[in-house]
């Protein structure tokens, strides 16, 4: 409807490059892989609609090739007041440490309105959402606009419910993949390749498969599952174009971090991440408090980059983080491609 155009019409193939909010997607990384045939998606999490624009310019003249921007939902988790005020006691000492201030309260909405405002005015050819589903009416909004909308989804019943508000697309997001769940509600997640064929059974819609893939060989596996195309993240962390930090990049190659897990300790949301001091010994105590915990420890986070410390570092990573190498983007987009051609012509 609407004329929008099918997934595969704006894709440059079954290759996505994953919205990595926090620093990791640039416009010089999506730039960079857009270039070399592969789709790159911007990230507006935790940045004013002003800075979203900003970046979308910044991609403009850097490629004309279509890429994608990813938007956070607005926050409706109803915290804990008095677990968050526990936790907050137990950092303390962590700030002390650090010579800083725990952050206070900030906006729960990402600047949502601003952010679809804006990008309805001017919107790149797809346009993500995660946390959530967008209402119908906002969905339809971009369709007009002949906007492809993707919405992130962890089970069948979250497929379902996209589905029915019109997303144009699902992304599939397994409990493999680095960073944060896309859940709905917090719920814990599903392994990839039993979730996609079963969201594959449950709808038509377009899907793109995340979660933990790393290799064209990983990326052949879940096409013959169902996907249209693959998205992938930690494989482009440690590129120069990525803007993760230093001892994030330098993190994802130390033979010190030799696992993943899951954990609410830096920002009070699911996310996975390297095993690293802060996860082990906070995590149990972390609230269910989104954006409340993200704010708290983000003076925290800061100061601890800064002095190259990764113990108390959010270190994204997908479960496969070891195979990413720190080659240009380009470099990377045209291995896995040629991997990919190689996987299907072995079949």
């Amino acid at each position: 409807m609407f004329g929008v155009p099918e997934l595969s019409e704006v894709l440059a193939s079954p290759l996505v490059q994953a919205p990595m909010a926090g620093g990791g997607s640039t416009p010089a990384l999506v730039a960079a892989v857009s270039e070399a045939g592969v789709t790159g998606f911007l990230a507006a999490g935790y940045k004013p609609a002003a800075r979203m624009r900003e970046e979308i310019e910044e991609t403009r003249k850097a490629t004309s090739r279509p890429f994608g921007m990813n938007l956070f939902m607005p926050s409706h988790d109803r915290a804990d007041e008095a677990a968050v005020a526990a936790y907050r006691e137990r950092l303390a000492p962590e700030a002390e440490r650090l010579g800083i201030e725990l952050g206070g309260a900030g906006d729960r909405s990402d600047d949502w309105d601003a952010k679809v405002a804006d990008l309805l005015a001017d919107p790149p050819a797809l346009v993500g959402f995660t946390f959530g589903c967008p209402e119908p009416e906002v969905l339809r909004a971009f369709g007009e606009k002949g906007t492809v909308t993707i919405v992130t989804v962890t089970s069948v019943a979250e497929a379902r419910t996209a589905a029915a508000a019109g997303a144009g697309a699902l992304c599939v997001q397994g409990k493999e993949a680095g960073g944060h769940s896309g859940t709905f509600t917090g719920a814990e997640g599903t392994p990839l390749r039993e979730l996609l064929p079963a969201v594959r059974q449950a709808t038509g819609l377009p899907l793109l498969a995340a979660g933990g893939l790393a290799t064209g060989a990983h990326i052949a596996e879940v096409l013959a599952l169902g996907a249209d195309a693959a998205q992938l993240g930690t494989a482009f962390l440690r590129c120069p174009e990525s803007g993760a930090s230093a001892v994030h990049k330098a993190a994802l190659a130390d033979e010190r971090f030799t696992e993943t897990a899951m954990t609410r300790a830096f920002s009070g949301r699911s996310a996975r991440g390297l095993v690293n001091r802060f996860l082990v010994e906070h995590s149990p105590f972390a609230p269910a408090a989104y954006p409340d915990v993200h704010y708290m420890t983000a003076p925290l986070r800061r100061a601890a980059a800064a002095r190259g410390d990764a113990d108390v570092v959010n270190l994204w990573a997908g479960e496969s983080f070891r195979l990413a190498t720190e080659a240009p983007a380009a470099e990377v987009a045209a291995r896995l491609l040629d991997e990919l051609a190689a996987t299907i012509q072995s079949r």
